[in-house]
């Protein structure tokens, strides 16, 4: 029996095909060696599966072992004719390349029919950030006179101070805070742990909270950190509506998205004289080019304060 995966509004296959048992079957045995053998994140597994399904629609009764390299070509030619970006067409891609090298060691296919096809190219975004004096509005703007209001302030204030992602800040248990040293330590994309220094700001904050507010949101025992208002988990999401609303109390206009504090964290670090290796630590990037990103966007901020202030700007 075929099944038709809903892949969202941005995506209509010719004639709404359906993805045949025996391709999505190799989808999921990629994916779960994605997850068992090398610890991806469920957000990560969940756009490989994305773009391969999307991938399946579009070839339909075409098995992967049958497909050729101009089936590709046509695809590609497919997502540029409907509109798709050419970094998610590039990140698409990865996904296919990388699928098909699973099916050469696992599967015995003879030759990738995508390993000669190159990739897209992207222009290099810049990460949308806040400036200082918008960082300190939106910390200001929780009520810490309440329990949530005082859980929302210690983790903005984490979050601004450690660079965390927002799923390892929703994540923290409470034996990964070392408040008399000053650390948190930090488990991250594909298991790996860093140890960050928080700041004696952060550390006031969560103390605070340990002491005033967090009594007042656990029913249950939990060893979540920061417990949701039903004193569980708190998701990634929940955590972003908390953000926006913030920001919206904090006249806050810049572009935000879920990693907007730990863009500014990394920034304003560069600004302030950090060295580069430093923040790649803190933030736990594996390649240093990752965090090469972050000296773009201090020298922009740079040249914009030259052109506003310099009399021969």
């Amino acid at each position: 029996m075929r099944k038709q995966i809903d892949m969202g509004d941005n995506f209509e296959a010719p004639q709404e095909q359906l993805v045949t048992p025996e391709n999505d079957s190799f989808i999921e045995l990629f994916l779960d060696n994605l997850y068992l053998e090398q610890g991806l994140s469920d957000n990560t597994i969940s756009s490989y599966r994305s773009d391969l399904v999307k991938c399946a629609q579009f070839l339909g009764q075409q098995s992967w072992f049958d497909v050729t390299s101009n089936d590709f070509n046509r695809y590609l030619a497919f997502r540029h004719d409907k509109g798709f970006k050419s970094r998610s067409t590039a990140r698409a891609l990865s996904a296919l390349k990388r699928f098909f090298q699973f099916l050469q060691r696992d599967h015995q296919l003879s030759a990738s029919p995508v390993a000669n096809i190159a990739q897209p190219k992207i222009g290099q975004s810049l990460p949308k950030t806040l400036t200082e004096q918008e960082v300190e509005a939106l910390l200001s703007a929780p009520n810490v006179e309440e329990p949530m209001g005082l859980r929302d302030k210690a983790m903005l204030e984490l979050l601004y101070a450690t660079g965390l992602r927002v799923t390892e800040l929703v994540t923290l248990r409470m034996e990964q805070v070392n408040l008399r040293q000053g650390v948190v330590l930090v488990k991250g994309k594909g298991g790996k742990e860093r140890l960050v220094p928080m700041g004696e700001e952060a550390q006031d904050w969560i103390l605070q909270f340990l002491q005033y507010g967090r009594s007042h949101m656990v029913k249950h025992a939990t060893d979540f950190l920061f417990p949701s208002k039903r004193g569980i988990g708190m998701t990634r999401q929940t955590f972003w509506h908390r953000i926006k609303h913030y920001a919206i109390l904090a006249g806050v206009v810049s572009p935000l998205s879920p990693h907007t504090l730990r863009h500014a964290f990394a920034t304003h670090l560069l600004n302030h004289g950090a060295d580069l290796r430093v923040v790649q630590m803190m933030l736990g990037h594996s390649d240093l080019s990752t965090t090469q990103i972050y000296t773009h966007v201090a020298s922009e901020r740079l040249k914009s304060l030259h052109q506003m202030h310099h009399p021969r700007a």
